[in-house]
């Protein structure tokens, strides 16, 4: 199906209006602001995920599904009021969305007051599926205890000294939390971490103070920045030059668009949720296949895990044989679906989507705009121990 007839598919459902639709989802994410890039990617990944699942139709169970969108502008009392309208006023059938921790969490209590179904993705933080989860969540995206667990194996060694620096905010905290934890018995330490503003773009202080705390240490020192959007945290402190106290800096994978600035650290090892060239599946090739016709580039980081979200939404429905919050909480409960990234399966206890994750080294080619993750290991699901956290 070419992009014209999918556009032309899309605007028509959204023009004929809930009156037509049996099966209406709300995408609740953030459309505008620093994550912009990360929003457009979940959304074509969903729309694409729902026609795949679908095989083009765009109808499940002899129903129309219609998608409405509703942006947060990566605000949490937007997330709040928009999710609650989309409930309330819209009587959707069930939501997906955001894109920001901070607006999942604000997201989330809305979710059990209407008794609906939110599918998380692509938010992070660990407490959405554990301190703040509900029975009306579900999470398609990777959680910060997936991410951390797969960059420990990456990273760990006996006597590695590492530091860490991440945003002041869910995602952040919650990340380190869960990298301390998942380095446990690995013979590896933290021994600084630095939290920062979301829009900082100066690192210069926080990387003095990180150089300052690992320069006299022994053995083998790394920095670990977790970051999301903009700021180039990683080419600031490659600025400061870490090498001079014998210093590497990791990072695990991301979007396209910052991979570029991965060119300035070949060998560099770490872990990533997705590069269009490491899964070897069928529903992965139609992705890569499509979505060069139709975009014009591969697909990036988020636009797998929409579409993993669009099809999990579509299995769900044939499972539950309707849209009754009921029946699709019973349908998705330990529920196995393929996707571009393989097999994902929603735990029971929280809802979680366990799924593969991949071991990557950087490989620099001239011909490639961005660094290459080449594949080290897949991580599976049986390789990746992920606690459950809603205890």
């Amino acid at each position: 199906m070419k992009r014209t007839l999918l556009t032309g598919m899309v605007s028509a459902l959204a023009l004929s209006g809930a009156a037509m639709a049996d099966i209406t989802i709300a995408h609740v994410y953030g459309k505008t602001g620093p994550f912009e890039a990360y929003a457009k990617q979940s959304h074509d990944g969903l729309m694409m995920g729902l026609e795949y699942a679908t095989g083009g139709t765009m109808e499940v169970n002899g129903e129309k599904i219609v998608v409405i969108e509703k942006d947060t502008q990566l605000k949490p009392e937007n997330g709040r009021a928009l999710l609650a309208e989309a409930y309330g006023d819209d009587e959707v059938d069930l939501a997906i969305g955001p894109v920001s921790s901070g607006v999942a969490l604000a997201m989330l209590p809305v979710a059990e007051e209407y008794e609906k179904l939110l599918i998380v993705h692509p938010a992070v933080a660990d407490s959405i599926t554990g301190e703040n989860w509900n029975r009306y969540i579900f999470r398609t995206g990777r959680n910060s205890s997936q991410d951390a667990v797969a960059q420990a194996i990456a990273m760990a060694g006996d006597g590695v000294k590492i530091a860490t620096l991440a945003q002041d905010y869910a995602f952040g905290r919650d990340g380190i939390a869960a990298f301390r934890e998942a380095l446990e018995g690995t013979g590896a330490e933290i021994v600084h971490e630095e939290y920062a503003p979301t829009d900082t773009t100066d690192f210069t202080a926080a990387g003095e103070r990180i150089f300052n705390a690992m320069k006299d240490l022994e053995g083998e020192k790394k920095v670990f920045v977790l970051w999301a959007g903009g700021g180039n945290p990683m080419g600031k402190l490659n600025a400061m030059d870490p090498g001079r106290f014998d210093i590497e800096l990791a990072t695990g994978g991301n979007i396209l668009a910052a991979l570029k600035g991965y060119k300035e650290f070949p060998g560099m090892e770490g872990a990533i949720y997705y590069y269009y060239e490491l899964p070897d599946n069928e529903v992965n090739d139609w992705l890569v296949e499509q979505h060069q016709e139709r975009f014009g580039s591969p697909p990036d980081f988020f636009t797998a895990g929409g579409m993993a979200t669009g099809i999990a939404v579509v299995e769900a429905l044939k499972k539950a044989g309707n849209a009754d919050t009921e029946d699709l909480i019973a349908a998705m409960e330990g529920m196995e679906w393929m996707t571009p990234k393989g097999l994902m399966r929603f735990r029971a206890e929280d809802h979680q989507a366990l799924q593969s994750m991949y071991h990557f080294k950087i490989r620099v080619d001239d011909d490639v705009e961005w660094a290459i993750p080449e594949l080290v290991k897949e991580l599976t699901i049986d390789d990746l121990p992920i606690p459950v956290r809603n205890n």
